[in-house]
């Protein structure tokens, strides 16, 4: 279906949701730091980026607003799937340029509707 780039430096969640999102039929490519994550979107283009938020160096809101803003990379959907779940949050994470925002533990199902909502 598509290319999934999961920003997450849990170990656990980026098995869990690589699990999800395989068994739905995307491919997965995963990235452990905010940096790193950026530059497989450069090179790579996935049709989804998942982005936690709390992450090593730069947060998962730094790299929503870079990666809005560069020109390479500001189409791709960013799903930011965090624990920080007040409404300031979220509200922040959506004025950093995510397109949808999921608080940590999501649902399986609902997590792949909003990526293929996304997707669509």
């Amino acid at each position: 279906m598509a290319r999934i780039l999961l920003i997450e430096d849990s170990p656990t969640d980026r098995a869990v949701f690589t699990q999800w999102l395989e068994k739905a039929g995307h491919e997965v490519l995963a990235a452990e730091s905010a940096e790193d994550g950026m530059q497989l979107a450069r090179e790579h283009l996935p049709q989804v980026i998942l982005m936690d938020v709390v992450l090593p160096g730069m947060s998962g809101f730094q790299a929503t607003r870079a990666l809005s803003r560069d020109a390479a990379t500001r189409d791709i959907p960013v799903l930011i799937v965090s624990t920080k779940g007040m409404e300031t949050d979220m509200a922040w994470g959506m004025r950093q340029g995510a397109a949808d925002y999921i608080v940590k533990p999501p649902r399986e199902d609902d997590l792949i509707a909003r990526i293929n909502k996304l997707v669509a």
